[in-house]
């Protein structure tokens, strides 16, 4: 009997990367709310994502292990042979992140980072007000909501062609157990 057949699930993401997560979630939308509305949040909003990212990034470290971007993050031609795999519908199930989804975290992360520090950059006396730190925070900004369309596109599809509810596993932490080819 499958997993799928028995309803089995099993632990994959810890309570610390689910709490980061919906903390960087909660700090992009915050962002930008107080980029037009409550501006005086805008500042410390930026500064809880940045602790956020701070911590996720060690948490990826030490972490437990579908938390570990040694477990997800994989090289180039890991990657495109999954790419292939998926597009010719054939790409095996992840218990984690699959590797372009490993990708994608790296990307949300860089640009979280790259938006952390355009943010402080504007704020200190040598670049208060400098109109291309500016201009690359709002590039940067654009570009991180073009990464989470990307990304909550990736989970609705992902979701449904592994007939599995993703947003609820990161809520919960637990996803069905692994069967057959499936990747854990």
């Amino acid at each position: 009997m499958t997993s799928r057949a028995t309803g089995a699930t099993v632990p994959v993401w810890d309570r610390p990367v689910r709490l980061l997560h919906w903390t960087l979630v909660a700090s992009v939308v915050l962002g930008w709310f107080t980029t037009e509305w409550r501006t005086g949040w805008h500042q410390p909003v930026g500064y809880a994502g940045l602790a956020a990212l701070v911590l996720r990034l060690l948490w990826g470290c030490v972490g437990s292990r579908h938390a570990r971007f040694a477990q997800f993050v994989r090289g180039p031609r890991a990657t495109l042979a999954y790419a292939r795999a998926l597009s010719a519908r054939r790409a095996p199930r992840h218990l984690g992140h699959n590797p372009l989804g490993g990708w994608m975290i790296v990307a949300l992360l860089g640009c979280i980072a790259g938006l952390a520090l355009t943010g402080w950059l504007y704020t200190t006396d040598w670049l208060w007000g400098d109109e291309t730190v500016e201009t690359v925070h709002r590039a940067l900004a654009w570009g991180l909501l073009g990464l989470v369309a990307l990304h909550v596109a990736g989970v609705l599809f992902t979701g449904r062609r592994q007939r599995e509810n993703l947003v609820a596993a990161m809520f919960s932490g637990r996803k069905r157990a692994p069967a057959g080819d499936d990747v854990s």
